[in-house]
């Protein structure tokens, strides 16, 4: 995440304070409080729905779409802690004028929009819901949003909609509302979508690797990036986003390997045909390749390798020298091992270490720390799989003298939850320690 793009959300939540300081010597300051939450709510729920767009200027502001999903979901979370606390703390002040028809619908539209926020916004953070239900009932999000623009448009408050204060926050519900209809439009009508047809289908590693030849001008991607596809197959046209798991070629032709992970790569195989119409949106990510003259190590977990097959495929003679840890439970198992095999046997430079979980263990940084040696605080670490996996490599190679500053990663997961598991884990670990 970049810090440009938090110190801007920072700097939208502070600027109304100045206002409501003002008004503080005018009205109850607990009711203002209240009031100034609900507006904070509204401004997180427009920068998260225009976080939703996947435009690409906002990668050069927040960073990789994968964190910016990661944005997208606290901001959405805080927006509805503050809702919440909005609702608890009593907003209601005198001397305002009386309530009209308009007012009153403006409530029922505030009570609406919490609940429905409410339920929204639990059904988002658990993980166990099916992906489509989880994507149907996400759109709806944004309507709940515009109810509650409205109900700030046109409810009671110490202020007008078109005092500087009331123009300021209105300017983020527009925007949010706005963002929200574009994310509602078809995703062929202009946000950029390039067609392709399926020229290969092969089986690796308990995995479908999919290449695609562009119909017209294909995307233009960076070795390590992914794009978002749709299969243009009746039944079978969710749109997922997928790592390019081969690096950038004069065809633009592009390669995805895709593990049975759920309800929809798990019909991926028997689905497909080679000619089948495909739609791609990309590329997006910041997973990119370092072409330094420095010592790397790339750690990769079951298809968590597909960015570093392209980043392999794509290393020049002067980078390096790469280790490549690549951990599965067996070979059979492990997508794409005999290719990558090949490439480094033909690049000097590149050093791959094959892990096979079900007879050596799991990799720890003891393992990368005997063969890499050296000075390891010297060397760039990038890693793709599981978080729970990268966090635990991360607090042994931190404990081991790497440079944890230099950990490039990818979010594996873009849907995630909220980390309650992890923390009962932890409670539970610690009070498991004998005393």
């Amino acid at each position: 995440m970049r810090w440009i793009g938090l110190l801007l959300i920072a700097a939208a939540f502070v600027v109304p304070i100045p206002w409501f300081v003002e008004l503080a010597g005018k009205h109850d300051p607990t009711a203002l409080l209240s009031q100034y939450f609900g507006v904070l709510a509204l401004i997180a729920m427009g920068i998260s729905q225009l976080l939703a767009t996947r435009f690409s200027l906002l990668e050069v502001i927040f960073g990789g779409l994968d964190r910016i999903y990661v944005l997208h979901k606290w901001l959405g979370i805080i927006a509805l802690a503050l809702v919440l606390l909005h609702d608890t703390i009593d907003a209601e002040m005198d001397g305002l004028g009386g309530e009209t028809l308009v007012t009153e619908i403006a409530e029922t539209l505030g009570e609406v929009s919490l609940y429905g926020l409410l339920i929204l916004g639990t059904i988002s953070v658990l993980t166990f819901v099916p992906y489509h239900l989880w994507k149907y009932t996400h759109k709806l999000m944004g309507g709940f949003f515009a109810a509650s623009a409205l109900h700030y448009a046109f409810i009671l408050k110490p202020f007008a909609v078109t005092d500087p204060l009331g123009v300021y926050v209105l300017v983020f519900c527009a925007l949010g509302i706005v963002a929200y209809l574009y994310t509602l439009v078809p995703s062929g009508s202009f946000r950029g979508w390039r067609a392709y047809t399926i020229s290969t289908i092969e089986h690796t590693g308990g995995a479908v690797a999919v290449s695609l030849t562009p119909s017209k001008r294909g995307i233009k991607h960076q070795a390590g990036q992914f794009a978002f596809i749709q299969f243009m197959i009746p039944g079978f046209q969710e749109v997922h986003p997928f790592t390019i798991s081969k690096a950038p070629d004069g065809e633009r032709t592009l390669r995805f390997t895709i593990k049975d992970l759920g309800d929809f790569t798990g019909n991926i195989a028997d689905t497909l045909k080679v000619g089948a119409p495909v739609r791609v949106c990309g590329p997006f990510g910041h997973f990119r390749l370092r072409q330094k003259q420095q010592n790397q190590i790339w750690i990769a977990s079951g298809v968590g390798v597909t960015p570093f097959l392209a980043w392999a495929d794509a290393l020049g003679d002067a980078a390096g020298p790469v280790h490549l840890f690549y951990s599965a439970r067996m070979r059979s198992a492990a997508p794409h091992l005999e290719e990558l095999e090949g490439i480094a046997a033909a690049k000097p430079n590149l050093h791959l270490h094959f892990i096979d979980t079900a007879q050596d263990g799991r990799l720890t940084a003891k393992r990368v720390r005997d063969v890499v040696g050296g000075h390891q605080s010297r060397i760039a670490v990038s890693f793709c799989g599981p978080a729970e996996m990268r966090r635990s490599l991360e607090r042994q190679l931190k404990n081991t003298g790497f440079n944890m500053r230099s950990l490039q990663y990818e979010e594996f997961e873009i849907r995630s939850g909220i980390g309650f598991r992890r923390l009962v884990d932890r409670l539970f670990r610690k009070a498991s320690k004998p005393s």
